[in-house]
């Protein structure tokens, strides 16, 4: 019996859903032609329908019954087409298997996903590593590097593996990890992690974590198990489908019983075909996400605004989804009257023009979108790494960088300046000091741009009663001045991927049902073990777009709100059209058991009704909810 099922699921499986569409644009021009009489054939046409269309639901409901004893939607479907056709209504069957195979066809559309997040992942992973043997450097796959062994790593490289520094000095992006916007300065002693990448300097490293043990490769098993964790859900018809089944054998033997009357017994089992309530669910859902495509979100899974109308609570990454996630200058303070703002500026952004560090990149970026007007030249410039730069410019000796820098160089700090640099660094920002002539200058301050629909965003989550959390690698002191500003009360700080995982199954294991909204590879695994995950699609990664059940295309994230609404309105919808559909269905078997219709008249009624939860759940293409 296992033989005979596999290989009626492997018939099923063939052709996918271009198959599907095949057999019903035949099977509907077969009825048509039944109808109306079109085609002068020895049999009626809608066998057509009856063969490609009920054929398979009945193989389904086979499997299901003998595998696993899973009574389902179908089983009462093929009952129904099974009585028609016994008793020569062969339109009515025929017509019936075409609107539910219509209905599987759309649910299977629905909840077509895309699983590319974990392919993609491994693409990331480092192939080789340059190991140094012998005291020559030697390139061999990064599987091959062994705990303890030396490796170097040079500027724009990825780590291989994870270890610690044990020459030279860096700058390393960890957004791959962490998520943070700031690239961060490396030297002897400190930790690196592989999949994280090497902005400038060459330096060497101890390898201390390498093959699965690596990080890079613990994101992937955590993607793979957030995903494996997700519950699906299951269609209501499907859900149901005992009760209905149970309902309507009942009513038609008893019917048959008291009347004697076979057709009033097939006409129960045909006007009880759930064709309205298969298509309840598809047609809103449908619906709902071209609603949601107009104001900018791609939704990939089929079921994921129905799991967002339960949300309770939003779990937001700081970078990229709340920030526009690149550092730019917010603030100039001057501390010598000779050097006004402006000019300090000028004089540090000059400094940093031949720099290859990010932060110095972004001080040069950010005035030139404020003034415009070219730097004067830097001479005699020279980077000292994990410090800074020092220049002359236009005669005068500059120096930009850390607090480290300045007192190497033997440049005394006032107490005044340490006072400005560390109130901005208590609000999570990042300081460049600066001084010239060996006198200390001022400070430019460089910190992550909030989005200006932010706050506004946060507020209407909140009036639709959901609790807005903010879940970020960045440090406390960001994370809780970022949090301040936009209103948001619960805040977890230096989360790690392990981190935002256990928040959300924590929540999930008190019944909560949490949505993740991020933008980068270290939110991967927080997306996937969401019960709904929203990747910023235009800044966020390839993968974080991959492992989510939303991409917000144009990262509008003005827009969420709309989208929360958006899912309990399409719930409502679904609930309105299932009451409608099941009593529509009580009515019609009343009106079959005093005989009123018949299997055909029957087929037409609860096709009508079809029509219009259709048409119901049309209306979600256009609907707004209330600013």
């Amino acid at each position: 019996m296992k033989k005979l099922t596999d290989k009626i699921e492997a018939f099923l499986e063939w052709g996918g859903t271009r198959r599907e569409v095949v057999l019903l644009v035949i099977s509907g021009a077969a009825l048509l032609a039944s109808i109306f009489e079109l085609a002068p054939l020895p049999f009626d046409p809608a066998w057509v329908a009856i063969v490609l269309c009920g054929v398979p639901i009945i193989l389904e409901a086979f499997v299901g019954l003998v595998t696993a004893f899973d009574i389902k939607a179908d089983v009462l479907v093929s009952l129904a087409l099974i009585a028609s056709v016994a008793i020569g209504e062969d339109f009515a069957a025929g017509e019936v298997a075409f609107i539910m195979q219509l209905g599987a066809l759309l649910e299977d559309l629905t909840v077509a996903r895309a699983r590319a997040g974990i392919e993609r992942l491994v693409h990331l992973t480092p192939q080789t590593a340059r190991v140094l043997r012998d005291g020559k450097e030697v390139v061999v796959p990064a599987q091959e590097v062994a705990v303890g062994e030396l490796l170097r790593v040079l500027p724009g490289e990825t780590i291989p593996v994870d270890g610690v520094l044990v020459s030279g000095q860096t700058s390393v992006n960890q957004a791959v990890m962490t998520g943070e916007s700031l690239p961060v300065d490396k030297t002897v002693g400190d930790e690196v992690s592989s999949g994280t990448v090497n902005q400038f300097g060459a330096f060497e490293m101890r390898a201390t974590k390498v093959g699965e043990d690596s990080s890079i490769q613990r994101m992937i098993r955590l993607v793979q198990s957030a995903d494996a964790g997700k519950a699906k859900i299951v269609g209501l018809a499907d859900r149901w489908a005992t009760w209905i089944v149970v309902i309507a054998l009942t009513a038609a033997v008893l019917t048959w019983l008291v009347t004697g009357l076979v057709i009033r017994a097939v006409t129960i089992l045909v006007v009880f075909c759930p064709c309205a309530l298969v298509l309840a669910t598809p047609t809103a859902i449908m619906a709902a996400i071209g609603n949601a495509t107009k104001h900018g979100f791609l939704v990939r899974e089929g079921d994921a605004l129905e799991r967002l109308s339960a949300v309770s609570h939003v779990a937001f990454d700081k970078t990229g989804t709340l920030t526009y996630g690149r550092p730019q200058v917010a603030a100039v303070e001057s501390f010598l009257p000779a050097y006004p703002e402006e000019a300090l500026y000028t004089l540090c952004a000059a400094a940093e023009q031949l720099s290859e560090h990010p932060l110095g990149r972004a001080v040069v970026r950010s005035h030139g979108q404020a003034s415009g007007a070219p730097l004067p030249p830097a001479e005699d410039f020279q980077m000292i790494p994990g410090q800074g730069v020092s220049a002359a410019i236009e005669g005068k000796r500059v120096l930009a960088g850390n607090e480290k820098l300045l007192l190497a160089e033997g440049v005394a700090l006032s107490g005044e300046l340490r006072r400005a640099a560390a109130n901005h660094l208590d609000r999570g920002c990042t300081v460049v000091y600066v001084a010239v002539d060996g006198a200390a200058a001022g400070l430019v301050v460089l910190s992550d741009t909030l989005r200006e629909e932010s706050a506004a965003m946060v507020e209407k989550l909140e009036g639709l009663g959901v609790t807005p959390v903010l879940l970020t690698g960045d440090h406390e002191s960001a994370a809780s001045a970022m949090a301040h500003r936009l209103g948001i009360g619960e805040v977890h700080a230096g989360c790690l991927p392990e981190d935002k995982l256990k928040w959300i199954a924590d929540r999930q294991a008190r019944g909560q049902a949490v949505c993740m909204i991020g933008d980068g590879v270290n939110d991967a695994p927080a997306l996937k073990r969401a019960d709904v995950g929203i990747a910023m699609g235009g800044v966020g990664s390839d993968i974080a777009v991959d492992a989510a059940d939303i991409a917000l295309v144009d990262d509008e994230v003005k827009e969420l709100p709309h989208l929360l609404a958006l899912s309990r309105r399409m719930m409502t919808t679904i609930k309105g059209n299932l009451i409608f559909s099941m009593g529509l269905n009580f009515l019609a078997i009343i009106l079959a058991i005093i005989g009123t219709l018949n299997p055909v008249v029957g087929a037409l009624v609860h096709n009508a009704g079809s029509v219009l939860v259709i048409i119901n759940s049309a209306f979600l293409l256009t609907w707004r909810g209330k600013e």
